[in-house]
């Protein structure tokens, strides 16, 4: 969306003003970030709001509601801007909403008071609260910090699908959904209006008529849309791209930190070389509320969750987007490959680099008690802070090293092997970082996705239903 704006905002100076001035911002007050960086991976949240407004809409139902965290996705752009993976998350999730300071109409600050074990979807609207409680909400949910946030109403899905010419989508069955509207028939349509609006928000055609079974035709859809607006014809061509432009500045929200068409450039600048092959659509992986005897929450699935979690926060993509990234990972985890020297030949120095507080003493406690290594010394706080934990070892110490790595579930890439004289005799230097999560536990997330998550590709075209 930002790389069609930007493109859209070539069209001279007044033309640049005019889609400027079309872009509607929210101040978050701390819960994002003032832009990102190049060398960090970016975290946006987008929102789609059921609030009632614009031509036509009022009809839909709750007509006087301020609108609710309707469809949520997290969308992780990594850090070497090769991939991305949009994390839906359930608009009828129960979790906690923490407490958060909204900016008032009259500039003053409020903060409104978080709730516990509500649905996820009463972040944002209800008592008052601001995208900004919705990104807190996530950050709290997931552990991800998130950078900016665009929401879309109602408007957004029938001006954007109309602008790219409407979106191609395929059917498995026949639809006929009276609450919608939507009345097609099996096969391949092209949507767009009050035609597409009617597919993202039915939930009746489908199997389970749930929430869940609309997530995943959300994302076949707008699968779809980025397909028609990164195609050629569509960048291409000004009688495509304005209306585009035009349609999109007015359908959205965002925060100031990209709440003009030069920072949305900037994103531009970051997002140009995603191919839609390496965009991932997934679901944070839930199960039916067990508090409820007729289902209508669901609640996090950690044994799936978790694992998938680590994944986007440790920047791992899920699709395989760099074949020499994976041989150079491959000639890494040789260096794991070899004999283990036993507990008792282990010494090793623990610094604390970054860690929290007390990490290097509660890692040696560990160490010695539990895992016979008698020979560790806490040195204290490292000469400077690191980025990430790191094990520095001796040429002929690579037994040592292996057993100790495997013991606190060091990756390959944390272990440094020196070049100078120093014997086995000599310690290790372990020195703790801000990835390390306590003694004994995994560094980075799995390389390989939890089984059973669901998935959709942005380049594949596949049916719904």
């Amino acid at each position: 969306m930002a790389f069609v704006l930007a493109a859209g905002s070539v069209g001279g100076y007044l033309y640049y003003r005019h889609l400027n001035d079309n872009i509607s911002t929210t101040d978050v007050l701390g819960a994002g970030t003032d832009g990102f960086k190049n060398d960090q991976a970016i975290n946006v949240l987008v929102i789609g709001t059921d609030k009632r407004t614009g031509a036509g809409n009022q009809g839909y139902g709750d007509r006087n509601s301020p609108g609710h965290a309707d469809t949520n996705i997290l969308f992780h752009i990594s850090k070497d801007r090769t991939n991305a993976t949009a994390l839906s998350i359930p608009r009828d999730l129960i979790t906690d909403i923490p407490a958060c300071p909204t900016k008032q109409a009259n500039g003053s600050t409020k903060t409104i008071p978080g709730d516990r074990q509500v649905r996820f979807n009463e972040s944002l609207g209800q008592q008052g609260r601001d995208p900004g409680c919705t990104m807190r909400t996530v950050q709290k949910l997931t552990g991800i910090s998130v950078d900016h946030f665009m929401m879309a109403d109602f408007n957004a899905v029938k001006t954007l699908s109309s602008a790219v010419g409407g979106v191609p989508i395929c059917l498995k069955k026949d639809i006929d959904d009276k609450d919608s509207g939507l009345k097609l028939s099996k096969g391949e349509h092209r949507l767009q209006g009050e035609q597409a609006l009617a597919f993202v928000r039915t939930r009746h055609a489908y199997s389970d008529r749930s929430d869940l079974d609309r997530i995943r035709a959300q994302q076949k859809f707008l699968s779809s849309l980025i397909r028609e607006m990164t195609s050629s014809g569509t960048l291409s061509s000004p009688t495509k791209l304005f209306p585009l432009a035009e349609a999109a500045t007015k359908a959205l929200t965002v925060d100031t930190g990209i709440g003009s068409i030069s920072q949305l450039t900037s994103l531009a600048r970051e997002l140009k070389d995603i191919n839609p092959k390496n965009v991932t659509f997934t679901t944070l992986p839930v199960v039916d509320n067990p508090a409820e005897k007729v289902p209508a929450t669901v609640v996090v699935d950690h044994s799936r969750a978790d694992p998938l979690l680590a994944m986007i926060r440790d920047d791992t993509s899920l699709t395989e987007v760099k074949k020499q990234e994976e041989a150079v990972k491959s000639t890494q985890e040789s260096v794991l490959q070899g004999t283990r020297a036993p507990s008792s030949a282990i010494r090793v120095q623990i610094y604390n680099g970054g860690a929290p507080d007390g990490a290097a003493r509660t890692t040696l406690d560990w160490l010695r008690s539990k895992q016979g290594v008698s020979a560790a010394v806490n040195s204290g706080n490292a000469a400077q802070k690191v980025e990430k934990t790191t094990l520095e070892y001796a040429p002929d110490q690579d037994d040592q090293a292996r057993a100790l790595a495997d013991k606190m579930g060091l990756p390959a890439s944390a272990l440094k092997q020196g070049t100078g004289d120093a014997s086995s005799s000599t310690p290790m230097k372990l020195t703790l970082g801000p990835d390390f999560k306590g003694a004994g536990t995994p560094l980075t997330a799995p390389a390989k996705a939890p089984e059973g998550i669901q998935r959709v590709e942005a380049d594949e075209a596949t049916c719904a239903g």
